[in-house]
């Protein structure tokens, strides 16, 4: 079934394809957004683990290989809004080095813009949809801007603990940076830090799409559709330009969205797999895709966490998701000696019951039952999340089995290179001394047999030459001008920070420059 054609048809609702929603519908085209999740209003949201787990995918579509598979349930979405909905708001930036890799170090890949290209971007989301922080504490590692528009969140005991260990170890801990309301900001409430980001906020105060970029697309006339699956993109005869999409909708059957223009803003892994299964006689490598790159380079942050425990009440219930606490003092490519990449710590993210369990998997009965009560006083933790060099090796490719839409389904192949394991042990290492110098009573890495991934990047690289990836730095591909990608799929490294703040930016950059060369675009 055909629809009336739109200007813009924009594959995913989340953090970036919320932004193109946005700016087109600002700019005054109609638009169009495909989501594969429901549409939940937010009051639907509860403050539950088990309620909360309907918002992530149950598995699927993407198989997992290599020797360290993404582990993406806790990822991905199933939902409007996608990822950010139920995502912890963390908003570091990603510094000047981040961008300049291969110039620096002859190693990985040069983003086609600098960290100055970024910045006002990054201003400019802060004062879109809310950030909680303190900039001037920032400018330590990264260039002065804007003061953010509200205030650090308020810290707890479980994140206050870390700052003398970090101290004595030469860490310097300030106030993260959060998508959260500090305070009351554009009619929405402030956080009540009762520590369930990650099951979605039901009172707004955590700038997830639908109280942000998507609610005010929204008002702007985009239409939304949920449970619209998305299996490929179209094209003319010629094989020149895109002319839609094909979807399947809520009752599984077939549909056609025609568009001027195509944005492809669903999960890193998902993206490439459109592309591929969008092969033509003209393109039978898949979509942007001649010069097979595209489903490449796929890459993830590792984590190496440190777990704390004190014989005193510091509330390890209350506060946020993720971190009160950061530090870029272990970011430079070149900090351990042993080891290359960034790394970025955080401290003092809020726990729930299965947290405490999780902290001691070796504890089973009544040893578990007697750590689980010394947990709810005294636990909290430190986390260090690693960078990945980009592996062509790691990579997005289609399988014969087939998905319920008759879509073949993906196998993302990952593994960590040696670079990523020595990381991964020097940040273990780092994280046990800054725990040994706190006032904990005891204190362990957690570190078992597997490493943890957190945050899938790549597939769709940008960068100035069409012969070594896929889109420019507005994320337009280079060989279809009006078929565009958004989102980390375009990140050509990773760096060490939570990426969703970039991801907002290098969207509003992306769709900006879509909204003013509209005409040359859509044709």
């Amino acid at each position: 079934m055909a629809n009336e054609k739109v200007d813009l048809v924009v594959v995913g609702s989340g953090a970036s394809g919320s932004v193109y929603a946005y700016a087109l519908a600002k700019a005054g085209r109609k638009v169009v957004v495909l989501d594969n999740g429901p549409d939940r209003p937010l009051g639907d949201l509860i403050s539950s683990d088990i309620w909360g787990r309907r918002l992530k995918p149950a598995g699927g579509a993407i198989l997992l290989g290599g020797k360290n598979p993404f582990a993406y349930a806790n990822q991905g979405a199933y939902a409007v809004g996608g990822a950010a909905l139920h995502y912890f708001a963390q908003f570091p930036r990603y510094l000047p080095t981040d961008f300049k890799m291969k110039s620096e170090h002859n190693r990985g890949h040069d983003w086609p813009i600098s960290y100055e290209d970024l910045a006002p971007f990054y201003d400019r989301v802060a004062a879109d949809v809310g950030v909680s922080g303190d900039a001037k504490a920032e400018e330590k590692w990264r260039p002065p801007g804007k003061a953010y528009p509200m205030p650090p969140m308020k810290t707890f005991p479980a994140g206050e603990v870390w700052l003398k260990g970090a101290e004595a170890t030469g860490i310097h801990l300030v106030p993260m940076a959060n998508g959260m309301n500090s305070q009351a900001f554009k009619g929405r409430a402030a956080c009540l830090y009762d520590g369930w980001c990650h099951v979605g906020c039901p009172i707004g105060a955590l700038a997830n799409p639908l109280v942000t970029y998507l609610g005010e697309a929204r008002k702007a006339g985009v239409e939304v559709r949920g449970l619209s699956n998305v299996t490929r993109v179209l094209t003319n005869q010629a094989g020149t330009r895109a002319v839609g999409v094909e979807y399947y909708d809520a009752n599984k059957e077939r549909q056609v969205q025609e568009a001027s223009v195509v944005v492809l803003a669903a999960w890193s892994a998902q993206n490439p797999r459109i592309l591929l299964n969008s092969a033509t006689g003209k393109h039978p490598n898949g979509l942007a895709n001649s010069n097979k790159l595209v489903g490449k380079f796929m890459m993830t942050h590792h984590i190496a966490g440190t777990w704390a425990l004190f014989d005193k009440d510091i509330t390890p219930h209350m506060g946020t998701v993720g971190a009160q606490f950061m530090s870029y003092d272990r970011y430079a490519k070149t900090s351990y000696p042993s080891a290359f990449g960034s790394s970025f710590i955080t401290a003092g993210t809020s726990h729930k019951t299965n947290d405490y369990s999780l902290a001691r998997a070796d504890l089973f009965g009544r040893e578990l039952a007697v750590f689980m009560k010394r947990a709810a006083r005294g636990l909290t933790h430190l986390t260090i999340f690693g960078e990945e060099l980009p592996n062509i090796e790691n990579r997005v490719e289609l399988v014969s089995e087939k998905d319920e839409y008759g879509m073949p389904m993906a196998r993302l192949t990952h593994s960590f290179d040696a670079d990523a394991v020595a990381l991964w042990n020097a940040n273990f290492d780092q994280g046990v001394k800054i725990g040994r110098a706190t006032d904990a009573k005891e204190v362990w890495p957690g570190k078992g047999p597997i490493m943890p991934t957190s945050h899938l990047h790549g597939g769709a690289i940008m960068g100035t030459d069409s012969s070594s990836s896929v889109t420019n730095s507005y994320g337009q591909t280079h060989e279809v001008p009006n078929l565009w990608m958004a989102g980390p799929c375009i990140f050509p490294t990773e760096g060490a920070s939570n990426p969703t703040y970039t991801i907002f930016a290098t969207a509003l950059r992306g769709a900006e420059h879509l909204a003013e060369h509209w005409e040359s675009v859509a044709l």
